[in-house]
Protein backbone atom coordinates (compact mmCIF):
# COMPACT_ATOMS: atom_id res chain seq x y z
CA UNK A 1 0.00 0.00 0.00
CA UNK A 2 1.13 3.28 -0.95
CA UNK A 3 1.74 5.56 2.25
CA UNK A 4 -1.12 7.91 0.76
CA UNK A 5 -3.41 5.45 0.95
CA UNK A 6 -2.76 4.55 4.43
CA UNK A 7 -5.55 5.87 6.83
CA UNK A 8 -3.21 6.93 9.41
CA UNK A 9 -1.99 9.80 6.23
CA UNK A 10 -5.40 10.80 5.20
CA UNK A 11 -6.40 11.03 8.27
CA UNK A 12 -3.24 13.37 9.20
CA UNK A 13 -4.24 15.34 5.59
CA UNK A 14 -8.29 16.18 7.02
CA UNK A 15 -6.93 16.62 10.12
CA UNK A 16 -3.91 19.13 8.15
CA UNK A 17 -6.80 21.19 7.00
CA UNK A 18 -8.83 21.93 10.61
CA UNK A 19 -4.98 22.88 11.57
CA UNK A 20 -3.92 25.35 8.84
CA UNK A 21 -5.78 28.66 10.20
CA UNK A 22 -4.53 27.61 13.89
CA UNK A 23 -2.74 30.66 15.50
CA UNK A 24 0.02 28.88 18.01
CA UNK A 25 -0.36 31.68 20.58
CA UNK A 26 -3.79 30.63 20.85
CA UNK A 27 -3.09 27.22 21.10
CA UNK A 28 -1.27 28.33 24.22
CA UNK A 29 -3.86 29.91 25.93
CA UNK A 30 -5.89 26.84 25.70
CA UNK A 31 -2.91 25.16 27.68
CA UNK A 32 -1.30 26.69 30.22
CA UNK A 33 0.97 23.96 30.72
CA UNK A 34 2.22 23.45 26.26
CA UNK A 35 5.55 24.47 27.03
CA UNK A 36 5.76 21.43 29.38
CA UNK A 37 3.74 18.96 27.30
CA UNK A 38 5.48 20.06 24.21
CA UNK A 39 8.75 19.97 25.01
CA UNK A 40 11.39 16.94 26.23
CA UNK A 41 14.84 16.55 27.36
CA UNK A 42 17.32 13.93 27.04
CA UNK A 43 21.27 13.26 27.16
CA UNK A 44 21.67 16.91 28.18
CA UNK A 45 19.62 18.42 25.49
CA UNK A 46 16.32 20.66 26.34
CA UNK A 47 13.88 20.20 22.95
CA UNK A 48 11.07 22.56 23.17
CA UNK A 49 8.73 22.33 19.94
CA UNK A 50 5.89 23.93 21.55
CA UNK A 51 6.14 26.82 18.97
CA UNK A 52 4.77 24.78 16.33
CA UNK A 53 1.13 24.78 14.65
CA UNK A 54 0.25 21.07 16.70
CA UNK A 55 -1.80 20.19 19.07
CA UNK A 56 -2.32 16.78 21.15
CA UNK A 57 -4.21 15.26 18.05
CA UNK A 58 -1.59 16.17 15.79
CA UNK A 59 0.79 14.53 17.75
CA UNK A 60 -1.87 11.19 18.08
CA UNK A 61 -2.32 10.71 14.46
CA UNK A 62 1.45 11.60 13.75
CA UNK A 63 3.01 9.20 16.41
CA UNK A 64 -0.16 6.80 14.49
CA UNK A 65 1.55 7.68 11.23
CA UNK A 66 5.08 6.23 13.04
CA UNK A 67 3.48 2.90 14.27
CA UNK A 68 2.13 2.54 11.20
CA UNK A 69 4.88 2.70 9.01
CA UNK A 70 6.80 0.00 11.31
CA UNK A 71 9.44 2.40 12.34
CA UNK A 72 9.80 1.05 16.07
CA UNK A 73 10.99 -2.30 13.77
CA UNK A 74 13.05 -0.56 11.48
CA UNK A 75 15.00 0.76 14.42
CA UNK A 76 15.56 -2.22 15.55
CA UNK A 77 16.53 -4.13 12.14
CA UNK A 78 19.26 -1.15 11.98
CA UNK A 79 20.59 -1.37 15.61
CA UNK A 80 20.28 -5.54 14.99
CA UNK A 81 22.28 -5.67 11.77
CA UNK A 82 19.74 -5.81 9.05
CA UNK A 83 20.57 -5.14 5.24
CA UNK A 84 18.48 -2.10 5.16
CA UNK A 85 20.43 -0.50 2.47
CA UNK A 86 18.36 -2.37 0.30
CA UNK A 87 20.37 -0.77 -3.00
CA UNK A 88 23.53 -1.72 -1.36
CA UNK A 89 22.60 -5.11 0.20
CA UNK A 90 24.56 -3.18 2.96
CA UNK A 91 23.66 -2.94 6.89
CA UNK A 92 23.89 0.50 8.51
CA UNK A 93 26.16 0.23 11.40
CA UNK A 94 27.39 3.53 12.44
CA UNK A 95 25.97 3.42 15.70
CA UNK A 96 28.19 0.30 16.46
CA UNK A 97 31.23 2.80 15.91
CA UNK A 98 30.53 4.75 19.23
CA UNK A 99 28.72 1.47 21.26
CA UNK A 100 30.12 1.72 24.61
CA UNK A 101 28.59 -1.10 26.06
CA UNK A 102 30.47 -4.58 25.57
CA UNK A 103 27.24 -6.00 23.91
CA UNK A 104 28.18 -7.23 20.84
CA UNK A 105 27.55 -5.89 17.45
CA UNK A 106 26.54 -8.59 14.76
CA UNK A 107 26.85 -8.14 10.41
CA UNK A 108 26.15 -11.41 8.55
CA UNK A 109 26.57 -13.15 11.84
CA UNK A 110 29.80 -11.55 12.80
CA UNK A 111 30.47 -9.28 15.73
CA UNK A 112 32.10 -6.31 14.23
CA UNK A 113 33.01 -4.86 18.21
CA UNK A 114 36.77 -6.18 17.86
CA UNK A 115 37.86 -4.79 14.62
CA UNK A 116 36.54 -1.76 15.53
CA UNK A 117 38.15 -1.45 18.89
CA UNK A 118 41.50 -2.15 17.11
CA UNK A 119 41.11 1.00 14.79
CA UNK A 120 39.96 2.83 17.55
CA UNK A 121 43.29 1.78 19.69
CA UNK A 122 45.46 2.32 16.32
CA UNK A 123 44.19 6.03 16.39
CA UNK A 124 44.37 5.86 20.27
CA UNK A 125 47.87 5.43 19.53
CA UNK A 126 48.43 7.76 16.52
CA UNK A 127 47.39 10.60 18.14
CA UNK A 128 49.11 10.43 21.93
CA UNK A 129 52.44 10.23 19.63
CA UNK A 130 51.78 12.76 17.62
CA UNK A 131 50.18 15.23 20.01
CA UNK A 132 53.32 14.04 22.84
CA UNK A 133 55.80 15.36 19.73
CA UNK A 134 56.96 11.30 19.70
CA UNK A 135 56.17 10.85 16.49
CA UNK A 136 57.62 13.60 14.53
CA UNK A 137 58.68 14.55 10.37
CA UNK A 138 61.90 13.35 8.38
CA UNK A 139 63.59 16.12 9.74
CA UNK A 140 63.12 15.49 13.58
CA UNK A 141 61.04 18.35 13.68
CA UNK A 142 57.50 17.80 15.82
CA UNK A 143 54.22 18.75 13.95
CA UNK A 144 52.26 21.76 14.06
CA UNK A 145 49.76 21.48 11.57
CA UNK A 146 47.28 18.77 10.71
CA UNK A 147 45.97 19.22 7.07
CA UNK A 148 42.38 16.57 6.09
CA UNK A 149 42.12 16.31 2.76
CA UNK A 150 38.94 14.76 1.67
CA UNK A 151 35.58 15.45 0.52
CA UNK A 152 32.08 15.15 1.79
CA UNK A 153 31.66 12.37 4.67
CA UNK A 154 35.45 12.86 4.80
CA UNK A 155 35.49 16.47 5.37
CA UNK A 156 32.56 17.77 6.45
CA UNK A 157 32.14 16.11 9.59
CA UNK A 158 35.27 15.94 10.96
CA UNK A 159 35.53 19.75 10.03
CA UNK A 160 31.87 20.66 11.64
CA UNK A 161 33.56 18.84 14.86
CA UNK A 162 36.70 20.16 14.57
CA UNK A 163 35.47 23.81 14.23
CA UNK A 164 32.50 23.17 17.15
CA UNK A 165 34.90 22.14 19.49
CA UNK A 166 37.64 25.00 19.15
CA UNK A 167 37.87 25.23 22.88
CA UNK A 168 39.16 21.95 23.56
CA UNK A 169 41.64 22.34 20.72
CA UNK A 170 45.64 22.24 21.08
CA UNK A 171 47.49 25.50 20.21
CA UNK A 172 50.65 23.55 19.26
CA UNK A 173 48.59 21.38 16.49
CA UNK A 174 46.41 23.52 14.25
CA UNK A 175 43.72 21.54 11.88
CA UNK A 176 43.35 22.55 8.65
CA UNK A 177 40.64 21.05 5.90
CA UNK A 178 40.71 20.94 2.07
CA UNK A 179 37.90 19.46 -0.04
CA UNK A 180 37.25 21.36 -3.09
CA UNK A 181 38.60 20.47 -6.07
CA UNK A 182 39.33 24.12 -7.01
CA UNK A 183 43.62 24.36 -6.80
CA UNK A 184 42.82 27.52 -5.02
CA UNK A 185 41.69 25.69 -1.79
CA UNK A 186 44.79 23.69 -1.22
CA UNK A 187 47.01 26.85 -2.63
CA UNK A 188 45.39 29.14 0.65
CA UNK A 189 45.93 26.25 2.86
CA UNK A 190 49.54 25.94 2.06
CA UNK A 191 50.31 29.64 2.26
CA UNK A 192 52.38 29.73 5.50
CA UNK A 193 52.57 26.43 6.83
CA UNK A 194 56.14 24.52 7.38
CA UNK A 195 56.41 21.65 5.49
CA UNK A 196 58.97 20.00 8.19
CA UNK A 197 56.01 20.00 10.33
CA UNK A 198 53.12 19.41 8.50
CA UNK A 199 51.04 15.75 8.25
CA UNK A 200 48.72 15.35 5.40
CA UNK A 201 45.55 13.19 6.31
CA UNK A 202 43.90 11.97 3.07
CA UNK A 203 40.53 10.31 3.63
CA UNK A 204 38.74 8.63 0.99
CA UNK A 205 37.10 4.84 1.68
CA UNK A 206 38.29 3.87 -1.76
CA UNK A 207 41.10 6.24 -2.75
CA UNK A 208 40.18 7.09 -6.17
CA UNK A 209 37.99 10.15 -5.36
CA UNK A 210 38.82 12.29 -8.47
CA UNK A 211 38.94 15.32 -5.90
CA UNK A 212 40.31 13.93 -3.03
CA UNK A 213 43.64 12.59 -5.30
CA UNK A 214 44.14 15.65 -7.28
CA UNK A 215 44.69 17.46 -3.90
CA UNK A 216 46.08 14.35 -2.70
CA UNK A 217 48.63 14.15 -5.21
CA UNK A 218 49.40 18.16 -5.19
CA UNK A 219 49.96 17.97 -1.35
CA UNK A 220 52.76 15.85 -1.91
CA UNK A 221 54.41 17.02 -5.07
CA UNK A 222 54.23 20.35 -2.97
CA UNK A 223 56.25 18.78 -0.09
CA UNK A 224 58.16 16.31 -1.51
CA UNK A 225 59.93 19.75 -3.82
CA UNK A 226 60.14 21.31 -0.54
CA UNK A 227 62.32 19.05 1.52
CA UNK A 228 64.08 17.92 -1.66
CA UNK A 229 66.99 18.65 -0.14
CA UNK A 230 66.15 17.40 3.77
CA UNK A 231 64.92 14.05 1.96
CA UNK A 232 64.40 11.52 0.22
CA UNK A 233 60.84 11.48 -1.58
CA UNK A 234 59.85 7.92 0.02
CA UNK A 235 60.57 9.28 3.72
CA UNK A 236 58.94 12.62 2.97
CA UNK A 237 56.14 11.01 1.91
CA UNK A 238 56.15 7.96 4.57
CA UNK A 239 56.89 10.48 7.27
CA UNK A 240 54.02 13.20 6.23
CA UNK A 241 51.17 11.22 5.37
CA UNK A 242 48.40 8.98 6.63
CA UNK A 243 45.23 7.98 5.05
CA UNK A 244 42.06 6.39 6.11
CA UNK A 245 40.82 4.00 2.84
CA UNK A 246 40.04 0.40 2.80
CA UNK A 247 42.10 0.21 -0.53
CA UNK A 248 45.67 -0.81 0.70
CA UNK A 249 47.25 -1.49 -2.30
CA UNK A 250 46.39 2.57 -3.60
CA UNK A 251 47.91 3.83 -0.30
CA UNK A 252 50.91 1.66 -0.79
CA UNK A 253 51.90 3.00 -4.14
CA UNK A 254 50.63 6.35 -2.74
CA UNK A 255 53.74 5.76 -1.11
CA UNK A 256 52.45 5.24 2.43
CA UNK A 257 53.57 2.65 4.62
CA UNK A 258 51.00 0.16 6.08
CA UNK A 259 50.87 1.63 9.64
CA UNK A 260 49.92 5.01 8.60
CA UNK A 261 46.88 3.64 6.85
CA UNK A 262 43.39 3.19 8.71
CA UNK A 263 40.50 1.43 7.33
CA UNK A 264 36.66 1.00 8.11
CA UNK A 265 33.69 -0.81 6.44
CA UNK A 266 31.15 -1.17 3.33
CA UNK A 267 28.65 -0.36 6.49
CA UNK A 268 29.24 2.82 7.69
CA UNK A 269 27.98 5.92 4.73
CA UNK A 270 30.36 8.71 4.16
CA UNK A 271 27.81 11.00 5.51
CA UNK A 272 27.75 8.86 9.09
CA UNK A 273 31.97 8.44 9.30
CA UNK A 274 33.22 10.99 11.58
CA UNK A 275 32.80 8.52 14.52
CA UNK A 276 35.10 5.87 12.53
CA UNK A 277 38.82 6.38 11.78
CA UNK A 278 37.82 9.50 9.35
CA UNK A 279 37.47 10.91 12.58
CA UNK A 280 41.18 10.98 13.57
CA UNK A 281 41.88 14.64 12.79
CA UNK A 282 39.30 15.56 15.06
CA UNK A 283 41.04 12.58 17.65
CA UNK A 284 44.62 14.88 16.64
CA UNK A 285 43.06 18.11 17.41
CA UNK A 286 41.16 17.77 20.92
CA UNK A 287 42.35 14.70 21.80
CA UNK A 288 41.68 11.10 21.95
CA UNK A 289 40.25 11.58 25.23
CA UNK A 290 37.97 13.92 24.19
CA UNK A 291 36.78 12.16 21.07
CA UNK A 292 35.90 8.88 22.79
CA UNK A 293 33.43 11.26 24.98
CA UNK A 294 31.90 12.89 21.64
CA UNK A 295 31.30 9.21 21.07
CA UNK A 296 29.89 8.73 23.97
CA UNK A 297 27.25 11.44 23.85
CA UNK A 298 26.17 9.73 20.44
CA UNK A 299 26.17 6.74 22.70
CA UNK A 300 23.85 7.91 25.12
CA UNK A 301 21.87 9.29 22.01
CA UNK A 302 21.52 6.51 20.84
CA UNK A 303 20.45 4.80 23.74
CA UNK A 304 17.44 6.56 24.67
CA UNK A 305 16.41 6.18 20.78
CA UNK A 306 16.68 2.59 20.71
CA UNK A 307 14.76 2.10 24.03
CA UNK A 308 12.36 4.80 24.57
CA UNK A 309 8.89 4.91 23.46
CA UNK A 310 7.79 7.11 19.96
CA UNK A 311 5.67 9.67 22.37
CA UNK A 312 8.88 10.33 24.16
CA UNK A 313 11.62 9.51 21.84
CA UNK A 314 13.72 12.51 20.86
CA UNK A 315 14.59 12.10 17.77
CA UNK A 316 11.41 10.65 16.61
CA UNK A 317 9.32 13.74 17.67
CA UNK A 318 12.09 15.96 15.51
CA UNK A 319 11.19 13.67 12.54
CA UNK A 320 7.46 13.76 13.13
CA UNK A 321 7.23 17.53 13.53
CA UNK A 322 9.49 17.70 10.26
CA UNK A 323 6.83 15.06 8.27
CA UNK A 324 4.11 17.56 9.40
CA UNK A 325 5.65 20.76 7.70
CA UNK A 326 7.04 19.42 4.36
CA UNK A 327 3.89 16.89 3.86
CA UNK A 328 1.21 18.57 5.23
CA UNK A 329 1.66 22.86 6.08
CA UNK A 330 3.76 22.69 2.82
CA UNK A 331 6.52 23.95 3.89
CA UNK A 332 9.52 22.08 2.03
CA UNK A 333 12.59 24.44 3.43
CA UNK A 334 13.72 24.17 6.95
CA UNK A 335 16.02 26.73 8.60
CA UNK A 336 19.16 25.36 11.05
CA UNK A 337 20.25 28.21 13.22
CA UNK A 338 23.00 27.43 15.94
CA UNK A 339 23.41 30.49 17.90
CA UNK A 340 27.61 29.54 18.40
CA UNK A 341 30.15 30.84 16.21
CA UNK A 342 31.34 27.24 16.65
CA UNK A 343 28.96 25.37 15.16
CA UNK A 344 29.09 27.83 11.84
CA UNK A 345 29.83 24.49 9.93
CA UNK A 346 26.66 22.66 11.44
CA UNK A 347 24.06 23.95 8.53
CA UNK A 348 26.49 22.50 6.06
CA UNK A 349 26.81 19.35 7.90
CA UNK A 350 23.20 18.64 8.47
CA UNK A 351 22.90 19.64 4.82
CA UNK A 352 24.81 16.17 3.56
CA UNK A 353 23.44 14.35 6.31
CA UNK A 354 19.56 15.36 5.90
CA UNK A 355 20.12 16.58 1.91
CA UNK A 356 22.21 13.59 0.93
CA UNK A 357 19.48 10.82 2.97
CA UNK A 358 16.25 11.60 1.81
CA UNK A 359 16.66 13.77 -1.23
CA UNK A 360 15.53 10.77 -3.02
CA UNK A 361 11.97 10.17 -5.38
CA UNK A 362 11.11 6.66 -5.26
CA UNK A 363 10.78 4.72 -2.73
CA UNK A 364 12.55 1.64 -1.96
CA UNK A 365 10.52 -0.66 -4.31
CA UNK A 366 11.66 1.77 -7.20
CA UNK A 367 8.32 3.27 -7.13
CA UNK A 368 7.72 7.34 -7.82
CA UNK A 369 6.63 8.83 -4.64
CA UNK A 370 3.67 10.79 -4.83
CA UNK A 371 4.37 13.12 -1.84
CA UNK A 372 7.93 15.42 -0.59
CA UNK A 373 10.78 13.60 1.06
CA UNK A 374 13.74 15.55 2.42
CA UNK A 375 13.58 19.55 2.87
CA UNK A 376 16.22 21.91 1.49
CA UNK A 377 17.97 22.32 4.41
CA UNK A 378 19.57 25.71 4.85
CA UNK A 379 21.10 27.96 7.75
CA UNK A 380 24.04 30.04 9.39
CA UNK A 381 24.79 30.97 13.11
CA UNK A 382 21.97 32.92 14.70
CA UNK A 383 22.83 36.55 15.03
CA UNK A 384 24.89 36.21 11.59
CA UNK A 385 21.88 35.14 10.54
CA UNK A 386 19.57 38.07 11.67
CA UNK A 387 21.42 40.93 9.98
CA UNK A 388 21.10 38.00 6.51
CA UNK A 389 17.92 36.78 5.66
CA UNK A 390 15.78 36.84 9.24
CA UNK A 391 13.93 39.43 6.82
CA UNK A 392 12.39 36.58 5.17
CA UNK A 393 11.72 34.39 8.31
CA UNK A 394 9.73 37.26 9.75
CA UNK A 395 7.89 38.78 7.03
CA UNK A 396 8.60 36.58 4.04
CA UNK A 397 5.33 35.62 1.66
CA UNK A 398 6.69 31.70 2.15
CA UNK A 399 6.81 30.19 5.63
CA UNK A 400 10.41 28.18 6.50
CA UNK A 401 10.21 26.16 9.91
CA UNK A 402 13.45 26.58 11.80
CA UNK A 403 15.44 24.75 14.27
CA UNK A 404 17.21 27.11 17.12
CA UNK A 405 20.21 25.85 18.98
CA UNK A 406 21.98 27.17 21.85
CA UNK A 407 24.29 26.75 24.79
CA UNK A 408 23.13 28.04 28.27
CA UNK A 409 26.92 28.01 29.47
CA UNK A 410 29.41 30.20 27.41
CA UNK A 411 32.58 27.70 26.19
CA UNK A 412 34.48 30.81 26.36
CA UNK A 413 35.03 33.48 29.61
CA UNK A 414 32.86 36.11 27.81
CA UNK A 415 29.38 35.63 29.68
CA UNK A 416 28.18 39.23 28.54
CA UNK A 417 28.57 38.28 24.93
CA UNK A 418 26.87 35.24 25.52
CA UNK A 419 24.05 36.50 27.44
CA UNK A 420 23.02 39.19 24.53
CA UNK A 421 23.36 35.45 22.19
CA UNK A 422 21.00 33.47 24.49
CA UNK A 423 18.72 36.85 24.77
CA UNK A 424 18.71 37.24 20.60
CA UNK A 425 17.77 33.47 20.59
CA UNK A 426 14.86 33.34 22.94
CA UNK A 427 13.61 36.39 21.27
CA UNK A 428 13.57 35.48 17.92
CA UNK A 429 11.58 32.32 18.56
CA UNK A 430 9.65 34.51 20.48
CA UNK A 431 9.08 37.44 17.82
CA UNK A 432 8.41 34.64 14.93
CA UNK A 433 5.72 33.46 17.42
CA UNK A 434 3.76 36.84 17.95
CA UNK A 435 4.57 38.58 15.13
CA UNK A 436 3.35 42.25 15.71
CA UNK A 437 -0.18 43.23 14.79
CA UNK A 438 -1.55 46.63 12.50
CA UNK A 439 -3.05 48.27 15.92
CA UNK A 440 0.18 47.58 17.89
CA UNK A 441 2.73 49.13 15.51
CA UNK A 442 -0.37 51.96 14.91
CA UNK A 443 -0.17 52.74 19.00
CA UNK A 444 4.20 52.32 18.17
CA UNK A 445 4.65 54.78 15.20
CA UNK A 446 1.91 57.32 17.35
CA UNK A 447 3.90 57.61 20.55
CA UNK A 448 6.93 58.73 18.01
CA UNK A 449 4.22 61.61 16.81
CA UNK A 450 3.28 60.08 13.75
CA UNK A 451 0.08 60.40 12.20
CA UNK A 452 -1.80 60.73 9.56
CA UNK A 453 -1.79 59.40 6.14
CA UNK A 454 2.18 58.53 6.16
CA UNK A 455 1.35 56.86 9.35
CA UNK A 456 -1.19 54.64 7.53
CA UNK A 457 1.49 54.36 4.99
CA UNK A 458 4.06 52.82 6.80
CA UNK A 459 1.67 50.10 8.88
CA UNK A 460 1.62 47.26 6.59
CA UNK A 461 5.14 47.40 6.38
CA UNK A 462 5.90 46.86 9.65
CA UNK A 463 2.94 44.24 10.37
CA UNK A 464 5.05 40.88 11.21
CA UNK A 465 2.51 38.14 11.02
CA UNK A 466 3.70 36.17 13.31
CA UNK A 467 2.49 32.16 14.06
CA UNK A 468 6.11 31.23 12.41
CA UNK A 469 7.05 27.49 13.57
CA UNK A 470 10.64 27.14 15.66
CA UNK A 471 11.63 24.56 17.44
CA UNK A 472 14.55 25.42 20.53
CA UNK A 473 17.58 23.48 21.18
CA UNK A 474 18.89 24.13 24.43
CA UNK A 475 21.89 22.56 25.22
CA UNK A 476 23.98 22.74 28.92
CA UNK A 477 27.09 23.71 27.24
CA UNK A 478 28.55 23.13 24.00
CA UNK A 479 30.99 20.22 25.30
CA UNK A 480 32.14 16.79 23.05
CA UNK A 481 29.47 14.70 25.21
CA UNK A 482 26.78 17.12 24.12
CA UNK A 483 27.70 17.34 20.53
CA UNK A 484 27.83 13.78 19.98
CA UNK A 485 24.47 13.55 21.37
CA UNK A 486 23.15 16.59 19.18
CA UNK A 487 24.37 14.93 15.57
CA UNK A 488 23.45 11.83 16.88
CA UNK A 489 20.09 13.17 17.21
CA UNK A 490 19.85 14.61 13.98
CA UNK A 491 21.00 11.27 12.63
CA UNK A 492 18.30 9.78 13.94
CA UNK A 493 15.39 11.91 13.05
CA UNK A 494 17.00 11.78 9.29
CA UNK A 495 16.29 8.00 9.39
CA UNK A 496 12.51 7.95 11.25
CA UNK A 497 11.57 10.10 8.48
CA UNK A 498 13.38 8.04 5.55
CA UNK A 499 11.22 4.97 7.16
CA UNK A 500 7.99 6.71 7.00
CA UNK A 501 8.88 8.09 3.87
CA UNK A 502 10.06 4.35 2.64
CA UNK A 503 13.09 5.48 1.18
CA UNK A 504 16.67 3.82 1.49
CA UNK A 505 18.11 6.92 3.63
CA UNK A 506 21.63 5.30 2.94
CA UNK A 507 22.50 4.97 -0.37
CA UNK A 508 23.39 8.30 -2.87
CA UNK A 509 23.10 7.47 -6.51
CA UNK A 510 22.11 10.90 -7.04
CA UNK A 511 25.65 11.79 -6.77
CA UNK A 512 27.33 9.83 -9.42
CA UNK A 513 26.17 11.03 -12.84
CA UNK A 514 27.87 14.24 -12.56
CA UNK A 515 31.13 12.54 -11.71
CA UNK A 516 30.56 10.10 -14.83
CA UNK A 517 30.04 12.84 -17.03
CA UNK A 518 32.55 14.99 -15.80
CA UNK A 519 35.08 12.26 -16.73
CA UNK A 520 34.46 13.22 -20.42
CA UNK A 521 34.64 16.63 -19.86
CA UNK A 522 37.78 16.42 -18.76
CA UNK A 523 39.30 13.82 -21.70
CA UNK A 524 37.25 17.06 -23.95
CA UNK A 525 39.23 19.63 -21.77
CA UNK A 526 42.46 18.01 -22.50
CA UNK A 527 42.40 17.36 -25.60
CA UNK A 528 41.65 20.55 -26.83
CA UNK A 529 38.54 19.72 -28.15
CA UNK A 530 34.81 18.76 -27.48
CA UNK A 531 33.96 15.10 -27.92
CA UNK A 532 30.76 13.98 -29.43
CA UNK A 533 27.62 13.34 -27.61
CA UNK A 534 27.10 16.57 -25.93
CA UNK A 535 24.15 18.58 -25.74
CA UNK A 536 24.09 21.97 -27.57
CA UNK A 537 24.81 24.01 -24.21
CA UNK A 538 27.63 21.67 -22.94
CA UNK A 539 29.51 21.88 -26.72
CA UNK A 540 29.27 25.21 -26.65
CA UNK A 541 30.65 25.78 -23.14
CA UNK A 542 33.37 23.23 -24.19
CA UNK A 543 34.24 25.51 -27.02
CA UNK A 544 33.94 28.66 -24.85
CA UNK A 545 36.02 27.89 -22.22
CA UNK A 546 38.88 25.81 -24.69
CA UNK A 547 39.19 29.40 -26.66
CA UNK A 548 39.15 31.32 -23.90
CA UNK A 549 41.90 29.86 -22.53
CA UNK A 550 44.47 31.00 -25.83
CA UNK A 551 42.39 34.03 -26.60
CA UNK A 552 43.33 37.72 -24.88
CA UNK A 553 40.81 38.25 -22.32
CA UNK A 554 37.49 39.54 -23.45
CA UNK A 555 38.15 37.71 -27.31
CA UNK A 556 36.41 34.42 -26.86
CA UNK A 557 35.28 34.76 -30.58
CA UNK A 558 32.01 33.01 -29.64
Amino acid sequence: MRLTDRATWKALDAHSREMVDARILDLFAQDPQRAQAFSTETCGILFDYSKNPISAETRRLLLALAEDAGVPAQIAAMFNGQRINVTEKRAVLHTALRNRSQRPVLADGQDVMPGIRAVLERMRSMAERIRAGVARGCTGRPFSDIVNIGIGGSDLGPLMVTAALRPYGSPSLRAHFVSNGDGAHLAATLTGLDPQTTLFIVSSKTFTTPETLTNARSAREWLVTQLSALAPANVVVENHFAAVSTNLEATVEFGLIPERVFGFWDWVGGRYSLWSAIGLPIALAIGFERFEQLLSGAWEMDEHFRNTPLERNLPAIAALIGIWHINFMGHPTHAVLPYAQDLNHFPAFLQQLDMESNGKSVDRSGTATNYLTGPVIWGAPGTNGQHAFFQHLHQGAQVTPADFIVAANAADNMRGHHDMLLANCIAQTEALLRGKRADEVRAELKARGMQGEELERLIPHRVFPGNRPTNTLVLKQLDPRSLGALIALYEHKVFVQGAIWNVNSFDQWGVELGKQLASGVLEDLKAGRPGSGHDPSTQRLIEYVLKSRDAPQGDTGL
